[in-house]
């Protein structure tokens, strides 16, 4: 596996594609904070809408674009009203969707037509909930007119379908394919965009592609700066170097969040005793591990292993 496939296996959330809403305008739809570990996301299948968060300009959105709130973050999407005005036509509500597998909402605005698909990723250990924190606030994708993004398009396309017709399997499909999509935005937003940190700017440095898959494939591997500069042939230095210019992170600390989510990840499953988890993730003595672990979670694995989230 290349290195990303990695990274979207041991951060895999589950989604959800939860309603579909179709809007005529004036409308306007608030989302309030979500729970830690949730992150919300909209799909602009069709027509457009403007987006708004406080802190941040105002936002158009057009068909074929994807937001998503890694962190929850409250805000609205609109369109036909102004920035601080009252919806002027009716909320959008429920409708009969005759065995859909998401609900439909619709309104009585007689404007503009807009599609938009809503649903959720959920990273139910304190791992994935660490990676959400370390992405922006927002993170926005526009697919449409970009060859590169055709297989994001394709997904956008049959979640269209499926949610909107009632086929055979429908509820687990758009579920599974909610999940696939996570990945190919990953994907998208790490080719298009130039300014990442932390293990997202490391995947995207392609000559440090041999150091990552190393860590992933063999985090109890007791990996020295040496080791990982040869894998890359690069000369300790020039790794160091790297990695920093493109993480804002070492090495050694990419390294421990590898290690601290496969325990994580391991606790949650059960099946291995600590001791076995810890020397599974690199650590000769169980009271070092529970120490890192402790430090990175804010809880001891025992205590981790004990809690819903696990």
């Amino acid at each position: 596996m290349d290195a990303l496939s990695h990274f979207l296996a041991l951060y895999a959330p589950s989604g959800s594609l939860d309603v579909r809403c179709h809007l005529n305008a004036p409308w306007e739809l608030e989302h309030q904070r979500e729970a830690a570990g949730v992150a919300t996301y909209h799909v602009v299948v069709a027509g457009e809408a403007r987006l708004d968060m406080a802190g941040h300009p105002s936002v158009l959105l057009h068909a074929g674009d994807i937001v998503v709130f890694p962190r929850g973050s409250a805000h609205r999407l609109r369109a036909g009203t102004g920035a601080g005005a009252e919806p002027a036509a009716p909320a959008p509500r429920d409708v009969p969707n005759a065995g859909l597998p998401v609900r439909v909402k619709a309104n009585g605005g007689d404007g503009a037509s807009c599609d938009i698909l809503c649903g959720r990723f959920v990273f139910d250990d304190a791992a994935g909930q660490a990676l959400l924190a370390a992405l922006p606030e927002m993170l926005l994708v526009r697919s449409a007119d970009k060859a590169e993004f055709c297989d994001l398009r394709a997904l956008i396309a049959m979640l269209r379908r499926e949610t909107g017709t009632m086929r055979p399997g429908g509820a687990v499909l758009v579920s599974q394919l909610s999940s696939v999509l996570f990945g190919l935005l990953i994907r998208a937003w790490t080719d298009e965009t130039h300014a990442l940190q932390g293990m997202l700017g490391a995947l995207a440095e392609r000559r440090l592609q041999p150091a990552l898959l190393g860590m992933f494939a063999e985090p109890a591997r007791q990996w020295t700066l040496e080791d990982m500069a040869r894998a890359c042939h690069m000369s300790r230095a020039t790794f160091v170097r790297l990695f920093h210019q493109a993480s804002g992170t070492s090495a050694a600390l990419m390294l421990l969040q590898i290690r601290m989510a496969n325990a994580a990840r391991w606790l949650a499953r059960g099946g291995r005793s600590i001791a076995a988890v810890a020397l599974a993730a690199g650590y000769q003595s169980d009271a070092a591990f529970a120490r890192a672990f402790k430090k990175h979670f804010g809880v001891g694995p025992g205590a981790y292993r004990r809690t819903p989230q696990a």
